[in-house]
């Protein structure tokens, strides 16, 4: 299937590893030029060699930090300096940040809405001038199934991501017109950057497979058992994402598209 992604421009924050690292791989092999963001600029550059390296493509790496005002504007700036357009935004900057109400203080809480809302609001706001220049675009949010039914102790990140789901059925509607569609992803279980450094962080680290079926089993009693019986893989979130960002998904906009495994109960 020739998603028709040939030339196009796609910028990705949280782009050092796991779901964005593996959405730059998958775009990048569609043709795509790519411009990548993240906090660590060794993990970055590094990431971007591994996308160079692996599909040939020409790879942009901006060592930013998207909750911060300024850096998202920047990463934007960046990307339009050298490639003169942006055609696909993919905010996927973030990280598990859950807790008990109580515990979850003011910080917490403007923290977490400054890296998943905030960060999201202020990229999109920077490149839609270019989309629209350019007459159309895609924006992708990545978000996580939890917003849709959140569960007890799933504060701040339930509540941001509901959040990130409502900008995207705003801007969706707001923006049709102009020919830029406005989706997101809603995440489950997704073997990710964070869970290997947690796994190594043990002492000893148990194998990647052990750690999984630990994770499964800690979370089977409050969010159920994932009727699939194992954690997503990045690649299939970056499967999903690149779909949504081509030429055939071009009557689509304003979903929220579940990637969890079958373990949400919300459609």
């Amino acid at each position: 299937m020739d998603l028709e992604l040939t030339g196009k421009v796609a910028g990705i924050t949280g782009g050092s590893e796991g779901i964005g690292l593996a959405t730059a791989q998958r775009l990048a092999q569609e043709g795509a030029r790519v411009a990548i963001c993240a906090r660590r600029k060794d993990v970055l550059e590094a990431a971007a060699d591994t996308v160079r390296s692996t599909t040939g493509a020409n790879v942009l790496a901006v060592a930013a930090d998207v909750a911060r005002r300024g850096e998202p504007e920047r990463f934007v700036e960046e990307t339009l300096a050298r490639f003169g357009r942006i055609d696909v935004l993919v905010n996927n900057a973030g990280r598990e940040a859950i807790g008990p109400f109580e515990a979850a203080d003011d910080d917490a809480w403007q923290a977490d809405l400054d890296l998943k809302l905030f960060g999201a609001i202020r990229t999109i706001r920077a490149a839609l001038p270019a989309m629209r220049k350019s007459g159309g675009g895609r924006i992708i949010n990545v978000t996580h199934v939890s917003a849709k039914q959140p569960r007890a102790r799933s504060v701040p990140t339930s509540v941001s991501r509901a959040a990130g789901i409502a900008l995207t059925k705003a801007l969706s509607k707001e923006l049709a017109e102009a020919g830029i569609l406005v989706n997101t992803v809603c995440v489950g279980l997704i073997w990710s950057g964070q869970w290997e450094r947690r796994r190594l962080a043990l002492s000893p680290p148990p194998s990647p497979a052990e750690y999984e079926r630990r994770l499964l089993d800690e979370r089977a009693p409050v969010n159920g058992p994932i009727p699939l019986g194992r954690m997503g893989r990045s690649e299939e979130v970056a499967d999903l994402i690149a779909f949504l960002a081509s030429a055939r998904a071009s009557y689509i906009t304003g979903t929220a598209i579940n990637i969890d495994g079958g373990i949400s109960g919300v459609v």
